[in-house]
């Protein structure tokens, strides 16, 4: 049966460090608040006017072709995950094409926005495609610029501290010999609470939503307007989330979603080499590697000197283990992400 292995992984890190302390400049917080709360130190942000999402998925991109072992007209069909696009639209995966400079071969791009586990569903969707034959050589990028749109007051801090920019690759090729590939996953969903972890403006809603006015304002009866000016005064454009139950639910859900594949394919925790979350919150990994009671060595966070860095989360930590000598040919690595909407999903792959 042919599996669907990542043959090239590659990632790209802003070359500015922002520390906890810097942030404390610019609102009420310390280094000490921060850490205690997420585990995060440092993280990265993009160097403004100069970087973009797109930019920075290209380094990525090419790193990852290179490490793959083909050029990139090779490349047959890109996936481009992020919640920070360039554009409203189009999206980033076009954009991207257009900076690899293939876009002779008119191959498709296909942007997801799941966020958080935007990496996990682009995984999982180019799974289907390598496995039917319907594509040789898939691209999937998850990149975020994270520091264009965040609140960097008080106010805001309870979402800004968390997040950093960066990008992270990998080249998707079916494996017709061997058993390394990807051998099982899952995607789930519940909008039941997609408000409480969500950015609500600018959007089609027309300035308010479900009768909720403390995210906007209504501004005519039939309709509304995209954006206005009183939704920036009063700082309505930003990242909202109700921090308790994102916390409670992920460590739900995370558990869940890896007992799932691990069930599917026959396998136990304890056969996990790797185990990769998104990287969210240190808090919230650590409670799952204490659900699982996975070992220490058998879960790889990066989230103290990145910070979220949402769709990209994955596979730059997924690269910095493999570039680290942490994963090697033959090992379980299990993938696992939750995040906004709520989305979550896993990954059981053998390297």
């Amino acid at each position: 049966m042919y599996t669907t292995k990542i043959s090239g992984i590659g990632k790209y890190l802003p070359e500015l460090e922002v520390s906890n302390d810097d942030l404390s400049k610019f609102m009420d917080t310390s280094d000490e608040w921060i850490q205690e709360r997420t585990g995060i130190v440092t993280r990265r942000y993009g160097n403004k006017h100069k970087e973009t999402t797109t930019t920075m998925g290209t380094r990525a991109a090419e790193i990852a072709i290179e490490r793959a072992g083909i050029n990139k007209e090779d490349i047959d069909f890109i996936i481009f995950a992020t919640l920070s696009p360039d554009y409203y639209f189009p999206g980033c995966g076009v954009l991207l094409q257009r900076e690899l400079g293939i876009t002779k071969t008119e191959i498709g791009a296909l942007d997801i926005r799941n966020q958080c586990t935007g990496f996990v569903y682009g995984l999982t969707v180019a799974d289907q495609f390598i496995k039917s034959g319907m594509y040789k050589n898939i691209l999937l990028v998850g990149a975020e610029m994270h520091s264009m749109g965040l609140d960097f007051t008080t106010e805001g801090r309870g979402v800004t501290v968390i997040f950093g920019d960066g990008a992270g690759a990998v080249v998707l090729q079916r494996n017709e010999e061997g058993k390394e590939g990807i051998l099982t996953s899952n995607l789930h969903s519940d909008g039941t609470h997609a408000e409480e972890l969500a950015m609500i403006n600018p959007g089609s809603h027309g300035g308010y939503h479900l009768g909720k006015e403390k995210f906007g304002y209504p501004d005519q009866e039939f309709g509304g307007i995209f954006l206005t000016q009183k939704m920036m005064d009063d700082g309505l454009i930003y990242p909202n989330m109700t921090g308790q139950l994102v916390f409670k639910t992920a460590i739900q859900k995370f558990p869940e979603s890896i007992m799932e594949n691990l069930n599917a394919a026959g396998l136990n925790t304890s056969d996990i080499k790797m185990l990769i979350p998104h990287q969210a919150n240190l808090r919230i990994s650590q409670f799952v590697q204490r659900i699982l009671k996975l070992r220490d060595d058998q879960v790889y966070n990066n989230i103290q000197k990145y910070g979220n860095t949402t769709a990209a989360s994955i596979p730059i930590a997924l690269c910095e283990a493999w570039e680290g000598g942490l994963i090697e040919e033959g090992d379980l690595v299990c993938l696992a992400a939750f995040g906004s909407g709520f989305t979550w999903g896993s990954v059981l792959l053998r390297w």
